[in-house]
């Protein structure tokens, strides 16, 4: 609360710059009219204008973030949408009544301490069947893995280190984990350019799992 407080108002502005793949995660997921969605580490809301038309069509929207002020901005922007609400709760422990059809996370594991238990929360509230969302930054391990991208040692050193002041940690283990506990995914591995570091490109991933019935 007393980091993201003073910059609530305008910290969509500057992200909007630096958080790509958003709208291919919400693509990618093709959630269904009627279903029930949460977003973990929701933060002002500012996703939920990505479903365009298609949100009202879904029967529940549940917005969950730990930090106050950012939730203020959410429920400004969602007032007049009767099938969203705003909560406040912990993504590592927060269960809906009933079990949704679609959780995601964007650009909110880099910045849970408790990743680890976020991801399987998420997947332990899922309804079978349902689909796992996930968009993020990320550096891979010095060997890659099966199937993944290998990033040179300048990416893997630089970017941990420069997002680190914001509280940001890219890292190889939450891809890790969403590939080992969904193997029924799709995963795109990309890289954006970054405000004011020109010629630098960061990576950053979407994942949407299935788990399964």
């Amino acid at each position: 609360q007393a980091f993201y407080a003073p910059q609530a108002a305008d910290y969509d502005r500057f992200r909007e710059r630096l958080l790509h793949g958003r709208e291919a995660l919400v693509r990618l997921m093709e959630i269904l009219a009627g279903a029930r969605v949460v977003e973990l580490g929701g933060g002002t809301g500012s996703n939920l204008a990505l479903f365009g038309q298609r949100l009202t069509s879904f029967e529940a929207v549940e917005l969950v973030d730990l930090c106050p002020a950012l939730l203020e901005q959410a429920r400004m922007r969602t007032r007049a949408l009767a099938n969203v609400r705003v909560i406040e709760a912990d993504a590592t422990t927060y269960r809906p009544k009933q079990r949704p059809d679609a959780v995601y996370f964007s650009y909110a594991l880099t910045m849970i301490p408790d990743w680890r238990a976020a991801i399987h929360n998420a997947i332990e509230m899922l309804a079978p069947g349902g689909l796992l969302g996930a968009v993020d930054f990320y550096v891979s391990d010095a060997r890659g893995g099966p199937g993944t991208v290998r990033h040179g040692a300048f990416t893997r050193h630089f970017w941990p280190r420069w997002f680190g002041h914001d509280g940001v940690h890219p890292k190889p283990d939450h891809l890790r984990l969403l590939r080992a506990q969904l193997p029924d995914c799709q995963l795109l591995e990309c890289r954006a350019p970054v405000p004011y570091l020109p010629g630098l490109r960061v990576p950053y991933y979407i994942f949407v799992g299935r788990k399964p019935n």
